[in-house]
């Protein structure tokens, strides 16, 4: 039970439905006190003659006295009773919904914030598929441990007063119908011993077939492209088998565990017939009481199996809960520090010192880097493919922490200000835009939630999307797909780029935003990020290097560490890595032009 003081604070914004709750399951359990007890007077006091219990027959008055309106009486309270009954049962159903459901949503939407909070690095050592079932299929979790107390409530009200009333008729049922107890509290405990791990292996497993699901969906056209659709289903299927052998395991075992304590319970009231039936043969009871104790202990049966199962039960409520909690005790590697500020709108000088990065599995992607980006400078970053360049450009919004070394930000130390107004100073133009399914209005909105449409307009003229999405039969409230599948790529870049308008940061970070696109896209493109650069510190990741010709500074990587920094034409005269690189593209270019390409279609 150490997760339950934690699970208690989900009950805190919705205390008046609990406390609706537990006092509808304590009213609704004292009626099942009264629901045998019609039979009883009907059986004693109609069919037979047996006088009423003394304040029963003075509250009657003359119906106690007339067996044809006691009767009357009888049918009508057996009834009411009845009914009130079921309506509690109702009216707590209701209130065990609403908290259930209200709770279970707000775990959920911690998890979910909590899984985004969580770096990159977590993620990247993470299967989407695992997270995704931790959130949407454990938080239930939560409401499923706290529901487990009302249940148990009613239970032992209802345990403790039925068997107060059988013990005032008749000591001997009471204590015998008790006996099954021990045997029931041993089989719990070894159901509980054996049952857990079992339950966890089998969410594992479950959790691993949406793993499957979700990559299978994120890589749909490759699967496709080289028609690997029965692949992909071998893969499901064995994984899905696994968890279907896992899940009938243990519900056998679950089975078994209701069969011993259904068959516990039976052999005690077979008991109590019995010794019940010998004790009314010899006049120590009546017809109507033995009905009422057989009653009784039948409910205190249920009772007691309620609770055992409920107690069994629990256990899968414990492992989800272990399997969300251990998601939610996972501290973000990237956090604000104690003494963490917020910031203005920042100049954007941007100073690396000594900086170095390394991934779990590979040491040393960033090496000692050291170099200084003044306000408004644009500063390209080139290498060769795996030489750490978006890894370096990753440091600065903190996507990744350094291992040694501090990026400054007008001389501040980025790890001494708040994530979030840290990154209210970062414009991000990626290679590859990412995009949610809305219209193209809510992505060019993400840059500034806030913004009006006019504004969005602007930004989307500036990126040159404008024209382009005015010929889209929607227009601006055109629902573009799943990342953005209804567009081409230049279109989708384009969204992005006036995203990154709109959002108007002082420091611009470009990601090879233009290396997947062709020429005349990417013509269309440069014009509007020349405009997006001006006033801004850049940082700009290139392939293509023509489109850093004019650069400020460039900066050359080669396996994480600076080998050469300064302008096109000084690292030209320099002869080193990046005239390499240049000289290479000039000859592609060349031979492209030889075999008939137009240059608007060379790569520089």
């Amino acid at each position: 039970m150490k997760y339950f003081p934690r699970v208690l604070r989900y009950i805190k914004p919705y205390w008046g439905i609990a406390a609706a709750s537990v006092g509808t399951i304590l009213l609704a359990g004292l009626i099942g006190l009264l629901v045998p007890w019609p039979m009883k007077i009907l059986v004693d006091s109609v069919l037979e003659t047996h006088p009423l219990d003394p304040l029963l027959g003075k509250l009657l008055g003359w119906v106690g006295r007339d067996r044809m309106a006691l009767l009357v009486f009888v049918v009508i309270s057996g009834l009411v009773v009845t009914f009130v009954h079921h309506l509690l049962g109702i009216l707590g159903s209701y209130l065990n919904t609403r908290l259930n459901l209200s709770m279970a949503q707000d775990f959920r939407a911690d998890l979910y914030l909590h899984s985004q909070r969580l770096s990159l690095a977590f993620h990247d050592q993470r299967r989407s598929g695992m997270l995704i079932y931790a959130v949407n299929f454990q938080a239930d979790a939560v409401p499923g441990l706290v529901m487990v107390v009302p249940v148990m409530l009613e239970s032992v009200v209802t345990l403790v007063g039925m068997f107060w009333i059988t013990y005032k008729m008749d000591h001997t049922l009471a204590l015998l119908s008790l006996a099954v107890a021990p045997l029931l509290y041993y089989s719990v405990g070894y159901y509980i011993k054996h049952i857990q791990t079992r339950l966890m292996e089998a969410k594992l497993i479950e959790g691993e077939v949406l793993s499957i699901i979700h990559e299978g969906m994120s890589m749909l056209r490759v699967i496709v492209a080289f028609g690997r659709e029965l692949h992909e289903l071998a893969r499901f299927r064995v994984q899905s088998e696994r968890a279907v052998n896992a899940r009938v395991k243990l519900t056998v075992r679950q089975t078994l565990f209701s069969l011993v304590v259904n068959m516990t319970t039976a052999v005690g009231t077979a008991m109590v017939l019995g010794l019940g039936a010998l004790h009314a043969i010899h006049g120590q009871l009546t017809t109507g009481q033995l009905l009422v104790v057989l009653a009784y202990i039948a409910s205190i049966y249920k009772p007691l199996e309620a609770i055992s199962h409920t107690i069994g039960s629990m256990q899968e409520q414990l492992i989800s809960l272990r399997f969300a909690f251990d998601l939610l005790d996972t501290q973000p590697e990237i956090r604000d520090a104690p003494d963490a500020m917020e910031i203005g709108r920042a100049k954007g000088e941007i100073v690396f010192e000594d900086v170095s990065f390394s991934y779990t599995e590979r040491k040393d992607t960033i090496q000692n880097v050291s170099f200084t980006a003044n306000s408004g400078e644009v500063i390209a970053v080139v290498g060769p493919t795996g030489a750490g360049k978006t890894t370096l450009m990753s440091l600065i919004p903190r996507f990744y922490g350094p291992s040694a070394g501090r990026i400054l930000l007008d001389g501040t130390d980025i790890c001494k200000i708040t994530l979030k107004s840290l990154r209210e100073q970062l414009g991000i133009v990626l290679q590859d835009p990412l995009l949610s399914s809305g219209s193209i209005a809510s992505n060019i909105r993400y840059g500034r939630l806030e913004a009006s449409m006019d504004e969005i307009i602007e930004a989307a003229k500036a990126a040159n999307a404008h024209d382009f999405i005015m010929s889209l039969p929607e227009k601006y409230e055109t629902q573009i797909g799943e990342r953005g599948a209804q567009l081409s790529g230049g279109e989708r870049q384009r969204i992005s780029v006036a995203r990154a308008f709109l959002k108007n940061a002082p420091v611009l970070i470009l990601d090879e935003p233009t290396s997947s696109i062709d020429a005349k896209t990417e013509a269309v493109i440069l014009d509007a990020l020349d405009r997006l650069m001006i006033g801004r510190t850049t940082f700009m990741v290139a392939h293509r290097l023509s489109t850093i010709r004019n650069a400020d500074k460039i900066i050359v990587l080669n396996q994480g560490v600076i080998v050469e920094q300064g302008t096109h034409d000084q690292l030209i005269a320099v002869g080193g890595l990046y005239k390499q690189l240049f000289d290479h593209q000039m000859k592609r270019v060349s031979r492209k032009i030889a075999s008939g390409y137009s240059p608007m279609e060379e790569e520089l």
